[in-house]
């Protein structure tokens, strides 16, 4: 009988064991995949105010068309390659989507710059508005990368640590 309850115990100790931090670790990884859907989202956001900003920049006479093509180009490029959570662990999509994001970043920057010898452009409330929601965006971007950036560290150090 002492045999018999050693075993059960021992037998509910090493289940107690396995089972322990599964459920954590399973929590962990949805969150760093509800954080990418975060980054995803703001990452959209931008792109759906490019056409909008492309749009209000047009009207403005000799405007330089190869700062909106290449805005038009790069937009085209980060909405093409997705990156659901599945994909995250692929280096290479990875790579080809934090690239067309970063081109997009350098020619939404562009055509700031560019904005900026056009008094009358900057003076319209539509860029005004355009601009203040692109800004806004970008620090969303960045808020939400910090945070996915911070749930990734999280799930590592729950696979890591016993």
């Amino acid at each position: 009988m002492r045999h018999n309850l050693l075993a059960t115990a021992g037998l509910a100790a090493v289940l107690l064991l396995v089972g322990c931090g599964y459920n954590e670790l399973q929590a962990l990884d949805e969150d760093v995949k509800a954080a990418w859907s975060e980054v995803l989202n703001q990452y959209l956001r931008r792109a759906q105010l490019v056409p909008s900003l492309v749009e209000v920049v047009k009207g403005a006479t000799r405007f330089e068309q190869e700062t909106l093509t290449k805005v038009i180009e790069a937009r085209s490029k980060a909405t093409a390659v997705n990156l659901d959570a599945k994909s995250l662990s692929n280096p290479e999509v990875f790579r080809r989507f934090e690239e067309a994001q970063r081109e997009l970043s350098s020619a939404l920057a562009r055509l700031l710059v560019v904005v900026e010898r056009y008094p009358q452009l900057k003076a319209t409330q539509n860029f005004r508005d355009l601009q203040a929601q692109l800004e806004g965006t970008e620090n969303r971007v960045a808020v939400a990368r910090k945070r996915y950036i911070e749930k990734v560290a999280e799930y590592n150090k729950g696979v890591r640590f016993f």
